[in-house]
């Protein structure tokens, strides 16, 4: 049995009810349950969540949310894998099988059914622990700079002043959409960004974070965009 489960808290802080705001026309949760059910990956696709407002958009768009998360896994220093955990143990609780679990982000309007397939084909030919979304650096990483405390600049890696771009390795950072894992990897807690996880590769112009009501509105443009 493959599942998806997406985690939604209620409590957002720097955009407050972000899970089920407005985004496109949609509440922000209802384009990652589509995606899942779209995609034909699933059996199901679980809502985790501790808000009763959440849930009810979740059931809405075709979602369960057959348990409450609990408040100690709602805060803000909650990680996603404990959260993904009590839902994979809660889960097997009443079903005793749980093959695949694919946590997905509620807050990824960019995810489509063919990358979830995508992650899906990674995971099992690979043999991985996980398969998950990354997207690389625009920019060499290893020329960063900084603003010192004396408001000048100075480079991260100074090393690098005159290596060519071509020269440096290129950099790829989590993509924030989706994580594949078989059951005993998520029960395990083991490390997602290691050597046992595969890479789904997305294009740059199909990532963004959704964290700050600037990230929103860029998130909204980009998405318009594409559509059109």
């Amino acid at each position: 049995m493959n599942v998806a489960i997406i985690p939604a808290r209620g409590g957002s802080k720097r955009i407050p009810r972000k899970n089920v705001k407005e985004f496109c026309g949609k509440p922000m949760i209802a384009w990652s349950i589509e995606a899942a059910l779209k995609s034909d990956c699933f059996d199901k696709v679980v809502v985790s969540t501790d808000d009763p407002e959440i849930a009810e958009v979740a059931l809405k768009f075709g979602a369960e949310v057959p348990f409450i998360r609990p408040s100690s896994l709602s805060d803000d220093f909650t990680s996603t894998t404990p959260v993904i955990k009590h839902a994979v143990e809660a889960l097997s609780a009443a079903l005793n099988e749980t093959s695949l679990v694919c946590c997905l982000y509620a807050t990824a309007p960019f995810v489509t059914p063919e990358d979830l397939k995508r992650g899906l084909e990674k995971l099992v030919t690979s043999g991985s622990d996980f398969a998950f979304s990354v997207t690389s650096y625009a920019f060499p990483i290893q020329r960063a700079i900084r603003i010192n405390s004396e408001d000048r600049i100075e480079m991260v890696n100074p090393e690098h002043f005159n290596t060519r771009s071509q020269d440096l390795a290129e950099a790829w950072h989590d993509a924030g959409q989706f994580y594949w894992g078989t059951t005993a990897a998520w029960l395990g807690e083991r490390v997602i960004f290691g050597l046992g996880s595969s890479p789904v590769i997305l294009p740059r112009h199909r990532v963004q974070d959704i964290d700050t009501p600037e990230d929103w509105l860029r998130g909204e443009l980009l998405f318009k965009a594409l559509q059109s």
